[in-house]
């Protein structure tokens, strides 16, 4: 299934996690809902990859399996799961870690021990341009318009409202 867009992959991962947490609830171990995902996503015709060791090399040093992500969809989506009350700041910071350090563009905590998925799930991206899709635009600004008359002069650029939308970025890029 290459010919998926990057928003198209994580629409099939969000609506797998989603069928799975309604079906099962929250409480299970991780292994089990990394299980459950994979099956769903492969059924769907999805690649997977699941606990994938990861090695890296920085200032000559080179880390054999350094770390290991949950799922890889696809080549490109990095899903990095967990099954705790409440996610910690901590996690999110690890997979935009895991982003940098593989080079992919986008991935997704979902932390199904909370009592909706949707508390517990947020897109993380690494140096991935805005989201045409509006339904993952969860931060979007609109910003205030003014009224001119024909006669009045063009505005000059700092009389102009920001782009919108603005990004979905979760963590800043340090």
């Amino acid at each position: 299934m290459n010919t998926l867009s990057l928003d198209e992959v994580t629409d099939h991962i969000i609506a797998a996690a989603i069928q799975i947490h309604r079906a099962i609830g929250p409480g299970l171990l991780e292994s089990v809902y990394m299980l459950l995902l994979a099956h769903a996503l492969e059924k769907q015709g999805l690649h997977i990859v699941c606990n994938q060791f990861v090695d890296f090399t920085y200032d000559g040093m080179t880390f054999k399996n350094a770390f290991r992500i949950d799922l890889l969809v696809e080549h490109r989506v990095i899903v990095e799961l967990k099954s705790v009350e409440r996610t910690a700041p901590v996690h999110s910071k690890q997979l935009l870690t895991y982003l940098r350090l593989m080079d992919r563009p986008v991935g997704l905590l979902i932390n199904f021990g909370a009592a909706t998925l949707i508390e517990g799930l947020h897109r993380i991206v690494n140096n991935l341009a805005p989201s045409a899709s509006p339904r993952l635009r969860v931060n979007a600004v609109q910003a205030p318009r003014t009224t001119r008359l024909a006669a009045d002069a063009p505005p000059s650029p700092r009389d102009q409202p920001p782009p919108i939308p603005v990004t979905v970025i979760v963590m800043p890029v340090l």
